[in-house]
């Protein structure tokens, strides 16, 4: 996907966003380390107040499938009760991972607890999971580019790009 395509698609998630928060705040929780290009863009768009805070959860070391396993390796700073939440996420694939994020965000008791995934793997999913926002839909493949990486290479590309 070129720079222009995936910029276009943030452009319109944004303004979808901006529209069904009007104008309430909104926390951001980027899903480092993937996440941290979409959301700096995402947020640079949207018209809303927002505030930022991130988390970080492994579960693909340097491989290119998902081992299973999750650990969090750094939590929110920012308690997110009674705060309108809108969780950041490059990708879904199998949805495990985000999965096991949103119920432990949603045990924190904000007003309201949303998703938006810049791309979506229906095809590889293992929980039933469905981000309220996504980018777009795309194939089993494993992508690059655009803070996703392989081995922590390729996320300065500013495209999305399928790995061979």
């Amino acid at each position: 996907m070129s720079e222009e395509k995936v910029q276009q698609k943030v452009k319109a998630l944004a303004r979808k966003i901006s529209k069904d928060f009007s104008g309430r705040e909104v926390l951001l929780i980027g899903v480092l380390k993937g996440a941290f290009v979409f959301m700096a863009d995402l947020a640079r768009k949207m018209t809303t107040p927002v505030k930022m805070d991130f988390v970080r959860l492994a579960s693909y070391g340097s491989k290119t499938q998902a081992s299973g396993r999750i650990r969090f390796t750094k939590d929110l700073e920012t308690p997110i009760r009674g705060k309108n939440v809108l969780i950041v996420e490059d990708i879904i694939d199998t949805g495990v991972t985000l999965h096991h994020l949103y119920r432990r965000l949603e045990a924190r008791r904000p007003r309201s607890l949303k998703v938006v995934a810049l791309l979506d793997k229906p095809g590889r999913r293992k929980v039933d999971f469905q981000a309220d926002y996504v980018g777009f839909q795309i194939e089993n493949h494993f992508v690059v580019g655009y803070g996703l990486d392989w081995a922590e290479k390729y996320r300065n590309l500013n495209g999305i790009y399928v790995l061979k």
